[in-house]
């Protein structure tokens, strides 16, 4: 195909002029839309159903996060075998039709609240399993279908769509969380993946078949392959080492803590704008702060050219979330003791999600630019994958043992503990002679 073998000449200004980006990004669009739907609405619903229990709810993220881990080595070997838009359509039908089908059962079968609990927790477990076989066909697909020039604006498009659905999709959560009920809400994300799915099947590249046959001999001897791939490169090795730890302190903060303040200190109290807006509402206002601050820093991003070192920004933009978590952590305790009145608290961690919605593009879209650039195409998949289990392995362990910290010390403790963490992994970024290459 000619989109994929362009001639620098031939190489067009906006990512967007090539059909598959657009495609693509469409169907990402609207299923990222559904993701973050079903997101918001599961984190109170699950609170809901437990009456408030954080050992439950971290239980249920774990469960999800641990599913992803186990099945996304797979997802690589498949996504470098198979067409990558066939593999993406497949998986967005399948999990369309897995929350339609068993939402309907939710509804009309399920009558009691444990009953709601664990059909919840089937929805995790196979819904993860079909995204770890998704992403890393989807984040292999970039470079085959738009030129390497390229890939930093892609990037930032990809990042500014996500932030967009962060502002529209979460403020829209939020009003169908309060208006309709949970069940409808979980149909709606339902339709979101079928849309998806029916535009990803247009997506269209010079898939070269593999004819070696899949057995779980091959698969294993593919995974080895990403593994040895990685470790051949101690830059990238260390990095990852290093988003590993990252998310291990940073996503309990998002999937435990935020939720279980607004359930807690928010809905029991005599909050900022009570009398026309559900406490829920507050998730969604700091959710658009912080994607307010990621649009504009992705579109700073996607005017500028990639770097050939990203070490020095990455270096500076960890040092800046650094002292944010730390203000926010003690500040969070000033709060608990009294010291601090509830509105206030809301409007510091409001504007705190906007300092992080600045700081993460800063981070993101240099490090998936460069690892893109770095490693050959036909591995891509099954490095993103082993990649995909590096960053995200510890995560279900960290929203467990969150749950535990909410119940038995407080979130304070979780978020002081988590800001903690951060600063240690800053730490690396300034003494690994190998980070320090990239």
């Amino acid at each position: 195909m000619e989109e994929e073998n362009l001639q620098p000449q031939e190489i067009k200004k906006n990512v967007f002029a090539y059909k598959n980006f657009s495609l693509t990004f469409f169907g990402a669009l609207v299923s990222n839309l559904g993701g973050l739907l079903y997101s918001f609405a599961v984190s109170f619903y699950i609170l809901k159903l437990t009456n408030n229990n954080a050992f439950l709810q971290g239980a249920y993220l774990a469960t999800g996060g641990i599913t992803y881990v186990l099945v996304t080595l797979f997802g690589g070997v498949i996504s470098d075998r198979f067409h990558k838009g066939r593999i993406m359509f497949i998986c967005d039908y399948l999990k369309g039709g897995l929350i339609l089908g068993l939402t309907l059962i939710m509804m009309f079968l399920c009558k009691e609240n444990a009953a709601k609990v664990i059909v919840l927790f089937v929805i995790t477990v196979f819904g993860n399993a079909i995204g770890a076989i998704f992403s890393p066909a989807s984040a292999s697909l970039l470079p085959r279908i738009i030129p390497g020039e390229l890939l930093q604006q892609g990037q930032s498009y990809y990042s500014v769509m996500q932030s967009a659905n962060g502002i529209v999709g979460v403020i829209l959560a939020g009003i169908l969380y309060s208006l309709l009920p949970t069940d409808v809400l979980f149909l709606i994300v339902g339709g979101c993946y079928i849309v998806s799915a029916i535009t990803e099947m247009f997506i269209t590249y010079d898939h070269k078949k593999n004819e070696e046959r899949l057995t779980v001999k091959a698969v294993f001897a593919d995974i080895g392959v990403g593994v040895r791939y990685l470790f051949g490169f101690k830059s990238i090795l260390y990095l990852v080492i290093t988003i590993l730890f990252v998310n291990f302190f940073f996503s309990p903060i998002f999937d435990n803590f935020v939720p279980y303040f607004i359930a807690t200190d928010i809905a029991s109290g005599d909050y900022l704008f009570k009398e026309f807006m559900e406490p829920e509402m507050w998730n969604s206002i700091m959710s658009v702060a912080g994607a307010l601050g990621m649009i504009v820093m992705a579109i700073v991003m996607s005017t500028k050219k990639a770097k050939p070192s990203i070490i020095k920004g990455l270096r500076v933009s960890f040092v800046i979330i650094d002292a944010l978590f730390l203000s926010l952590a003690v500040l969070y305790f000033v709060f608990v003791e009294g010291l601090i009145p509830l509105n206030a608290m809301i409007l510091i961690l409001t504007f705190g999600a906007l300092g992080i919605g600045l700081l993460l593009p800063s981070i993101n879209i240099p490090t998936s630019t460069k690892l893109m650039t770095m490693v050959e195409e036909d591995k891509l998949g099954k490095v993103s994958s082993v990649m995909d289990v590096g960053s995200q392995g510890l995560i279900p362990l960290s929203t467990f043992l969150a749950g535990i910290i909410i119940s038995g010390l407080g979130p304070q403790w979780l978020l002081l503990i988590s800001a903690s963490g951060i600063c240690l992994i800053t730490l690396m970024l300034f003494l690994n002679k190998h980070i320090a290459t990239l």
